[in-house]
């Protein structure tokens, strides 16, 4: 499985910079987020019963109308103790291969919507950027607020899905806390971080995603989730971010993990942190609070004693029998 490459990326940026290429914004657009509408491995089979939902809105960006593709994944039974997870996506993939991911955290105990930005899968067909992909995640915000404004809502992303699920949470004051797992501090922090990193990109980076200074601005808890053995997007920016921000907040390393592991080898890492950050209960819980609940016998209210007969008005009907 190929990985997101930013050192192919800066390559062939110090080529565009030499050149003065005219087209830098959009061959940065093109790399940064690579859209396309594939998945990987078997992922797609794994999206198999989840429910196709279409968010449809009038774009302040580019002035055109916006369809956005998303895989909609309920809770059985649905409740208003059910929080839901809105899950923005990394680059490269359509939405099918975040599935698996998607079922890791429905067994958190999430409602999972997950969505494909502009440019992916059956979304509207656009080279996205830092400011489409922000407006794409907002209105998919708004889209499941309104279909569960009963309910705890959570952002979560993932890689450069984080920086946009950073960015999206700085803006609303109605999450309940945001999740990213593998992502960065900025754009020119992730240059920098290579061995070529003393290269001077970072007047030239026009898609910055300044995920760390955003943070800052959150109102609600975040966990940051990042695997020891992240060969892409160095632990250390992770760690940065999650020092940067002023809420409630938690830090896992998970060790071993990898850019795309990380989900699924620290489960019971991502289980104890939700529990005590956000004080989620397991979904095992939830079901059999919701069984006890649905088992506990009905009260029925005594009625009344009927008054003695010579007490009764005169004109009153009989009582009925039941």
């Amino acid at each position: 499985m190929k990985s997101w490459s930013l050192f192919a990326s800066a390559t062939a940026l110090v080529a565009l910079l030499a050149g003065g290429c005219s087209t830098l914004d959009e061959r940065q657009r093109e790399w940064i987020f690579q859209p396309s509408d594939r998945s990987w491995g078997n992922s797609e089979a794994m999206s198999e019963g989840m429910e196709h939902v279409w968010i449809d809105f009038d774009s302040k960006v580019t002035g055109q109308p916006v369809r956005l593709h998303g895989l909609w994944l309920g809770g059985a039974p649905e409740s208003a103790d059910t929080p839901v997870l809105l899950y923005l996506h990394g680059a490269k993939y359509n939405v099918g291969g975040s599935a698996p991911r998607m079922r890791r955290m429905h067994e958190l105990g999430f409602s999972v919507l997950a969505i494909d930005y502009r440019g992916f899968g059956k979304s509207s067909k656009a080279l996205p950027s830092e400011d489409s992909a922000r407006e794409d995640a907002r209105a998919a915000w708004i889209w499941l607020a309104a279909r569960h404004p009963k309910q705890h809502r959570y952002i979560f992303g993932h890689s450069l899905g984080g920086a946009i699920g950073i960015d999206l949470a700085a803006q609303v004051n109605d999450e309940s806390g945001t999740i990213v797992e593998s992502t960065f501090t900025s754009i020119a922090d992730v240059v920098g971080s290579f061995k070529w990193g003393w290269l001077p990109f970072g007047p030239f980076i026009t898609q910055r995603f300044e995920a760390i200074a955003k943070v800052k601005n959150i109102g609600a808890p975040l966990l940051v989730v990042h695997g020891s053995a992240d060969s892409l997007i160095n632990p250390t920016l992770g760690r940065k971010l999650y020092e940067a921000a002023t809420v409630p907040k938690q830090f896992v390393l998970v060790e071993g993990g990898s850019h795309h592991s990380t989900g699924s080898i620290g489960e019971v890492q991502y289980r104890a942190a939700l529990a005590q950050l956000f004080r989620m209960k397991p979904p095992t819980v939830l079901a059999a609070q919701a069984q006890e609940e649905a088992a506990a016998p009905r009260v029925t209210p005594a009625a009344r004693p009927m008054p003695p007969a010579d007490q009764r008005d005169a004109g009153s009907a009989p009582p009925h029998k039941i």
